[in-house]
Order: structure tokens, then C-alpha cells, then sequence
């Protein structure tokens, strides 16, 4: 049996945790384990592979051919698992886990049919979230660099144009170069000009670096771009009343790129820039956002080997919590 004792010295009482997690309505025995045993799933929750009967699915997506510098988010997914463990089944701030009352399941990595052609990986995640879509089952994903977010709103998105919320570095809203259109730096571009997002309805939070020239396409759409200096004048609250009202009630993504991290926190990924946000600072921007018609989400560019001691992924474990805690309060689940 699995006790704690609540409250003071003058209040202790004991809580059965193991009766508690047993009558949620996702549960894993993993659940109730230390967290380095075991075989590692976000969470520790069940895997399944089957989409049937689920309202949220956690999806790795572990794929880097669209890089332009630094490879290695293909190893994302895994490491983020392993992490994900430290984080545990509760968010403290909203007072709820989302286990509890929703069907989640770690429903595994997306199957490629090839690794050596851009396209058709992306149509093979296409694919992959068409089926949860078709399923009623919200996705929330760990990558793999930030091209494989264009395939799965192309899977998601409703009929009608979604709003987004992207944390990054870069607006990724770049021209075709090096030959590919489909790379990381314009996904963004990529689903606006296909119809999906709304630019006036994406919110761009943390931009700062030296490749400000190729984000022309995000003023020209009218998209609000938020840099860095900006995002520490008006402070998380501020942003996060924006992004609401920005938003409303319409269906919302939120994207997050882990180099939206100052690298004193987020070492581990493929293209860092100094000067970014506090793990706190990204986490208590999110808590202002809930209530969200989040039809969605991911977290994205965590690339373990360029950070040994694994701060990279347990800030991007932490965050995908945060982003499915989100999610599971969204009205998005309540209708399907």
C-alpha cells in the first residue's frame, strides 16, 4: 500500500494513493512505481495501441529529416518518456491530473514507411493522426523537429481555420531553401497558406535570434509576433490575457518549441539562442490558458544527445503535461 500523510503535524492523515489511482478512469500499475522501473510510456500510463474508446492519445513522432543544423530529435520521443516518469500523474497548480475522468493512452511512435524522403514521412504522419482524428481522439505529441507539426494539423484541423499558439525561437515561417518546402523552419507558413490557421488568430511567443529576416511572411499575414523583449515587458499574465482573447471560443493548437527555453534551461536541442524564457516563465504563460478550445497540441526539438543530464527533456515532459493538463479541460473533448 502506497500512503502519504496530508496536512501539518496537527492534521496528519493518511491517503490511500493506490485506492485513489485505481479508480481513475486511466490506469497503469506503472502508475504506482518508482519511476526509474518499469517499461517507460509518457507518464507511466497504459500503452495501447489501439485508438478505439480513448479521448485523449499521447503520440511520439520520432523523425528529424527536417533539420537545417543539428540532427538528433529523432531521439526526442524516448528520452521524454524516460523523463516523463520524474513528472508524475498530478499538476499541483490546477489541482486535477487529467487521468482521472478521461481514457489517455501512450498509443506509441508513428510508423514510417521510410526515413529517407521528406514527403512521404509526412505523409505518413498525415496518415497516422487522420486515424485518431477520424476516431474523435485529441493528439497530444512529443517530436521529432518542428516539420512534423504541418502533417498533423493537415490531419486535424477542421474544415474551418484554427487559431495557434506557438512558443519558440524562430516563427518558422520561412521561404522553400535548400531545396524542401517541408522543413522545420516553415511549417507554420506552410499551414497558413493551405488554409488551415488563421493567421490573424496565431499568436508567435519568444521570437529572438539572428534569422529575423526570414519571419517577413508572419508580418505580411498579419500573425502577432511576441520577441523575447517584448514577452519580458508585459510578463506571462499579460501575454496569456492576449492569447484569450485572441483565441475566444474557436478551435486552438498550441505548438511548443523547446528552444522557446533559454539553453541555460533547454541545452538540448538543435538550433539554441540565448536570451529566452525560464521554465517557469513558459509554464505559468500555459497556466493562463485554460479554458482553450484545444483541439491539440505538441512539444517539439528536444534532442537528448546534445544534453546528457536530461534537463531538456524533463522541461519538455513537464511542459507536455502542462499542455495535456490543458487539454483535458478543453470543449473540444466534451463534444466528441
Amino acid at each position: 500500500m502506497l500512503e502519504w500523510r496530508a496536512g501539518g503535524t496537527n492534521m496528519a492523515k493518511l491517503i490511500n494513493y493506490e485506492e485513489i489511482v485505481k479508480k481513475w478512469k486511466t490506469f497503469s500499475t506503472d502508475m504506482l512505481l518508482p519511476s526509474y522501473t518499469g517499461i517507460p510510456t509518457f507518464f507511466g500510463i497504459p500503452s495501447q495501441k489501439e485508438v478505439k474508446d480513448l479521448d485523449i492519445a499521447l503520440v511520439g513522432v520520432p523523425f528529424d529529416m527536417g533539420v537545417t543544423m543539428r540532427t538528433g530529435t529523432r531521439l526526442g520521443p524516448r528520452e521524454i518518456r524516460n523523463q516523463s516518469r520524474i513528472v508524475g500523474v498530478y499538476n499541483h497548480h490546477m489541482r486535477m491530473t487529467p487521468f482521472a475522468e478521461l481514457r489517455v493512452a501512450d498509443v506509441g511512435d508513428v510508423p514510417f514507411q521510410t526515413t529517407y524522403n521528406l514527403e512521404e514521412a509526412q505523409h505518413d504522419i498525415e496518415t497516422f493522426y487522420g486515424t485518431l482524428s477520424s476516431a474523435g481522439v485529441l493528439p497530444i505529441t512529443a517530436g521529432g523537429d518542428h516539420s512534423i507539426t504541418f502533417p498533423i494539423l493537415k490531419a486535424i484541423a477542421p474544415k474551418k481555420k484554427i487559431g495557434l499558439v506557438h512558443f519558440d525561437t524562430h516563427c518558422d515561417t520561412a521561404q522553400p531553401f535548400a531545396g524542401s518546402g517541408l522543413h522545420h523552419a516553415c511549417p507554420f507558413r506552410n499551414a497558413v497558406e493551405s488554409g488551415l490557421v488563421d493567421p490573424e488568430r496565431a499568436i508567435q511567443i519568444g521570437i529572438r535570434g539572428g534569422f529575423e529576416l526570414l519571419w517577413q511572411f508572419s508580418y505580411e499575414s498579419k500573425m502577432r509576433v511576441v520577441h523575447i523583449e517584448e514577452f519580458y515587458e508585459l510578463g506571462s499574465k499579460k501575454v496569456a490575457q492576449e492569447i484569450r482573447e485572441m483565441m475566444g471560443d474557436e478551435p486552438v493548437y498550441i505548438s511548443f518549441d523547446i528552444d522557446c527555453l533559454d539553453p541555460a534551461f533547454a541545452p538540448g536541442t538543435g538550433t539554441p539562442a540565448a536570451g529566452g524564457m525560464s521554465t517557469f516563465e513558459a509554464l505559468q504563460t500555459l497556466r493562463g490558458l485554460r479554458g482553450l478550445n484545444i483541439i491539440g497540441g505538441d512539444l517539439v526539438e528536444v534532442s537528448p544527445p546534445f544534453d546528457l543530464a536530461g534537463i531538456t527533456a524533463l522541461a519538455g515532459a513537464t511542459i507536455m503535461f502542462e499542455i495535456l493538463c490543458l487539454a483535458a479541460e478543453s470543449p473540444a473533448l466534451a463534444r466528441s
